[in-house]
């Protein structure tokens, strides 16, 4: 019995060893592999052929649209390169010139020129099929440069950006035609923004205006709306909102061809409206923004709903609690939740601290000022809040209440409380030799014209989203002539 159970133990003192041993193993094997492996990089010589052969589809698409004169096939093009936008590299983006552009032309020489070379300074060569003919279409020229543009801002190369930008821009003038103009709208986009990211956006607002005027003339939609927007964004950068106000209200009517910068449209009208004290007009276009924003653009809704919270705060309502418990949105819009929390309590020391706490995103976000307008609508708010709970309280204690930090607060809290019972913020009557603020008795709301002023906004809000969606119904070519057909 004794020597079967030292023969059990040495086996399975013999398995545990040869187990550890493998462990050890299978470690050396992977940290050879690592050692060997190099990090990836945009320089690599190296050539995916997936991404290769997918530019190559999106080239004959756009091609084909060009030929057709199919916008769609141009925007679906631009789809695909947005989901490529992340595998682009130097040698796959040299391989694809190499095969849309006659090799030593001029424009080949220039688009190339943007491209960084490899570690070893060799030129990347990739066999094309000598059959395929060299495609020379103003579109497929815009797409080099487009690909080139957006490779050199993820690189940030904002230089070259812009210096392949602006030479993209020159060459372009004398392209005009429907699906030309799909891709000049995406290449202004790009030309704006690598000025934008370099700091230097004032330069180029000459520019944009000659190239909307430009659009304007030869009713080039497309880039129409975007140069707009582009405008508008260069005018609100360096806050010049009056200049911004003068130029959308002369410029072009905007028809919404893109969802994408019809949002932004609302946006940018939305932020000028609020600046100018248009508070109900700058609601519904920020609300407008954040309902037909695309759902990835996450970041574009974290800043449509910042301004509509605030233009809620000045308008005396309260936002619902929902817009603060979205989805990835949380974090951001915490300090726009406080002091939401703070409005609706009506306490100014709690307001002031809370503009204390967050003062450096406010300052990012550029609301400061609009956080100082908040202010004056947090008194009233306590003031109303006080007024529902005391029929009837000293002028002191409500400026002890609000914690005031006046000189004069009895004759500032008075002052305060008078200009709330005149524009009708709260019901109630000032006794100025006794210092006492009387509020009068409740009554019922269902009596009054509130609901039926909630009822109206709400069904116009429903009403205006049905008329824009039926405005936003695309249409294939000749619909119209076939159903007469048949």
């Amino acid at each position: 019995m004794a020597l079967l159970v030292v023969i059990l133990s040495v086996f399975y003192i013999a398995m545990v060893v040869v187990w550890v041993s493998q462990v050890f193993f299978k470690m050396d094997d992977q940290e050879v592999k690592v050692q060997h492996q190099s990090p990836p990089s945009v320089y690599d010589c190296s050539v995916d052929p997936s991404v290769l052969q997918d530019l190559k589809e999106v080239a004959s698409l756009i091609e084909g649209g060009a030929y057709t004169s199919e916008v769609q096939k141009i925007y679906r093009a631009m789809r695909l390169t947005m989901k490529l936008r992340s595998k682009l590299k130097a040698s796959v983006l040299s391989a694809f010139l190499n095969y849309v552009l006659t090799s030593g032309s001029e424009v080949h020489t220039r688009v190339s020129s943007y491209l960084p070379q490899d570690r070893h300074h060799s030129q990347v060569h990739v066999e094309t099929p000598a059959t395929e003919s060299k495609h020379l279409l103003p579109e497929l020229e815009m797409f080099c440069y487009l690909l080139v543009l957006i490779f050199l801002i993820d690189q940030k190369k904002y230089n070259k950006a812009k210096a392949c930008s602006s030479e993209s821009i020159v060459r372009l003038k004398s392209k005009n035609s429907i699906t030309a103009d799909v891709l000049a709208s995406r290449l202004y986009f790009y030309y704006s923004l690598s000025f934008e990211l370099a700091g230097d956006l004032a330069e180029i607002r000459g520019n944009l205006l000659a190239l909307y005027r430009s659009a304007t003339i030869h009713h080039n939609k497309f880039s129409q709306e975007t140069l707009l927007n582009l405008l508008l964004r260069n005018y609100l950068h360096y806050h010049l909102y009056d200049q911004a106000e003068k130029f959308r209200s002369k410029a072009h009517h905007f028809k919404a061809l893109s969802n994408q910068q019809f949002c932004r449209y609302l946006f940018y009208q939305g932020k000028i409206k609020t600046i100018q004290l248009e508070y109900t007009d700058a609601k519904d276009c920020l609300l407008q923004a954040v309902q037909k924003g695309p759902t990835i653009a996450v970041g574009f809704k974290i800043q449509c709903n910042k301004w509509a919270v605030i233009v809620h705060l000045l308008l005396g309502e309260i936002p619902e609690r929902t817009i603060f418990t979205q989805k990835r949105m949380e974090k951001a819009l915490r300090p726009y939740f406080e002091l939401t929390n703070a409005f609706r309590v009506g306490d100014l020391e709690l307001f002031r601290t809370v503009a204390e706490k967050f003062s450096s995103t406010f300052s990012q976000d550029r609301t400061s000022n609009l956080i100082n307008r908040v202010r004056h609508n947090v008194i009233r708010t306590g003031i109303k809040n006080i007024s529902v709970s005391y029929t009837r309280i000293s002028l002191a204690d409500i400026a002890k209440k609000l914690n005031l930090d006046f000189e004069n607060t009895v004759g500032d809290a008075e002052s305060i409380v008078a200009k709330a019972i005149r524009d009708g913020a709260i019901d109630a009557t000032l006794d100025h030799a006794n210092g006492w603020l009387v509020s009068k008795a409740t009554g019922d709301v269902y009596s009054a014209n509130e609901p039926q002023i909630a009822f109206d906004s709400r069904i116009n809000f429903c009403l205006n989203m049905h008329n824009e969606a039926l405005r936003a119904l695309r249409f294939p070519r000749g619909w119209i002539n076939k159903g007469v057909a048949t």
